[in-house]
């Protein structure tokens, strides 16, 4: 096999986020683009030499290609072996159990999370190191000033090999193993969950519809809930993985997964509705007549683990993201555990999953997740819920009321605005910081600020600091708006606003969330400036 080392030079806007590097897919596709990441990433983790990788994608619109060319990359860096998916299909919690199921070096996987996918859309490559979890910051700064100084980078010269068929394929020196995508995934899901109660749930007519968005989850969900607990033919829809999601968007909220919605409000809901994203590491829950938001997904799985055969001995701790409501704190304060407010991004739930500390992590953007991976993993969420579901044996709804009832509840809403110029996102947000200092004692609009800072965390396992989070605003009466750049998107910036308001234990629990929440969200939008700033007060997505 012939290896060739091909001459190049850096190209910009190739710093990886938190969520790895996202591009249009057209820049991914023009020449060198994703060598020269792909190789930056060997460079900084001191080559491939010896070296095992798992390879993957959501299946996307360049997903195969770029396999291809990781594998020749690999190849030429002297990688030993590399797994992949067949088809090249690995869901992002899949491919970090197969890191740390087969002891490999890391993972390069293909997506742009809940991102549309097609030509004109988006594409991203992200890689997951050998605890299975995202690049550490220290790994995203290195490969970083890798693609600042690279000057060539290594490809083998051969042919393209077949991900179709499962098996063992040599390329050069290397050996790359086509694996069932599904395999060890169901194994792991089978160790953590009663399966039997499950099943014996569905075949006492328990109804459920999965929307897998045509993503990537679509053959993992089949197996599982068709296939092994015996769910009704059909009850997973969209489930064939299509390079464009069919034109949809797969984020799995009220306003992308929008037919879903429809059906669990209507008259012939089934008993559960849930939803994935692109790679499968989100998830959305609804109840018939009732949507559960993340952050209470995340409170009330903590609080029912137990009725879970991995969870039964208790947990060490709950991790949330800062934006995420305080609702999984009241959880942890009656369990009697920590909790951890975290910066937003997986990989600062990784240090602590792997010191012991937290067993079950979550944020409001619809991840859930536990220390059987370091990934959020939308489908283990659902299979969560349904075992706590076969235990129980109430619905949705009552277990949602219980939990308030038991807890109060946490009113909360995201107001997403999309496409705001960065000159205007980022005079916003310098506005706002500048006023943090004077605005405690405040009274906007009729509520008292009783607290205002940018969020800033010291991590407790490495003690590394982490500034410039996002910007909190404390109201008395247990209010609570945040401000956040988002870094998910390929175009212009996305500036999220959080909103929270606590009913405090024997409130209102059945207030329209908008209503509850007005007082919060016309006192940030006043503090803000933000109808002066970014000329607009309607969201373009709300959650």
């Amino acid at each position: 096999m012939k290896i060739e080392t091909v001459s190049t030079t850096p190209i910009e806007g190739q710093m990886p986020g938190t969520s790895g590097l996202r591009k249009k897919t057209r820049v991914f596709m023009e020449p060198r683009f994703l060598e020269n990441f792909i190789q930056a990433t060997f460079d900084a983790i001191g080559g491939g030499a010896g070296k095992t990788f798992v390879v993957g994608g959501d299946g996307r619109y360049f997903n195969k290609q770029a396999i291809q060319t990781i594998l020749k990359m690999a190849a030429a860096n002297g990688a030993a072996t590399v797994i992949v998916g067949q088809d090249g299909i690995l869901s992002t919690p899949a491919a970090s159990h197969l890191i740390r199921l087969n002891g490999a070096d890391g993972s390069f996987i293909l997506s742009a999370s809940h991102n549309p996918g097609g030509i004109d859309e988006d594409f991203g490559v992200k890689f997951n190191a050998e605890n299975g979890g995202p690049a550490p910051e220290k790994l995203t700064a290195k490969i970083f000033a890798a693609t600042t100084s690279i000057s060539a980078y290594k490809i083998a010269v051969t042919d393209d090999v077949d991900l179709g068929t499962i098996g063992k394929i040599q390329q050069g020196q290397m050996q790359i193993h086509v694996i069932d995508p599904v395999e060890s995934y169901q194994a792991l899901m089978e160790t953590l969950f009663d399966f039997d109660a499950m099943r014996d749930l569905f075949s006492a007519g328990f109804t459920m519809q999965f929307d897998a968005m045509h993503a990537v989850t679509g053959p993992y969900a089949k197996a599982i809930l068709e296939g092994t607990l015996g769910a009704a033919p059909g009850t997973v829809v969209n489930g064939m993985p299509l390079e464009d999601f069919g034109k949809g968007h797969p984020d799995p909220n009220p306003i992308w997964a929008k037919p879903l919605m429809d059906l669990m409000m209507s008259d012939d809901a089934p008993d559960l509705g849930a939803a994935s994203d692109g790679d499968g590491d989100r998830n959305m829950i609804v109840g018939r007549g009732i949507y559960v938001t993340p952050s209470d997904s995340l409170a009330i799985l903590a609080a029912n683990a137990h009725l879970a055969p991995a969870y039964e001995k208790g947990l060490a701790g709950i991790a949330r993201s800062m934006p995420t409501s305080a609702a999984s704190d009241r959880v942890a304060q009656k369990l009697g555990i920590v909790a951890y407010e975290t910066p937003t991004g997986w990989k600062f739930f990784g240090n602590l999953l792997d010191a012991g500390k937290v067993t079950i992590c979550g944020e409001e953007s619809a991840g859930t997740g536990s220390d059987h991976v370091r990934e959020k993993d939308g489908l283990w969420a659902v299979l969560l819920w349904l075992n706590i579901l076969a235990v129980r044996k109430q619905s949705v709804a009552e277990i949602v009321m219980d939990h308030w009832e038991t807890f109060g509840r946490d009113y909360y809403s995201r107001y997403d605005y999309e496409n705001v110029a960065i000159e205007q996102a980022n005079a916003l947000m310098d506005d706002l910081r500048a006023q943090l200092p004077q605005l405690t004692g405040k009274n906007i609009g009729g509520l008292t600020v009783t607290s205002a800072d940018e969020f800033s965390y010291l991590d407790p396992v490495d003690g590394s600091v982490s500034k410039n989070q996002g910007l909190r605003i404390g109201f008395a009466g247990g209010g609570r708006a945040v401000f956040r750049l988002s870094g998910t998107g390929t175009q212009g910036a996305t500036l999220r606003l959080y909103l929270e308001q606590y009913s405090g234990i024997g409130g209102d629990l059945e207030m329209d969330s908008q209503d509850a929440l007005r007082k919060v969200r016309d006192a940030a939008q006043a503090i803000s400036h933000m109808e002066a700033t970014i000329g607009r007060l309607k969201p373009d997505v709300i959650t």
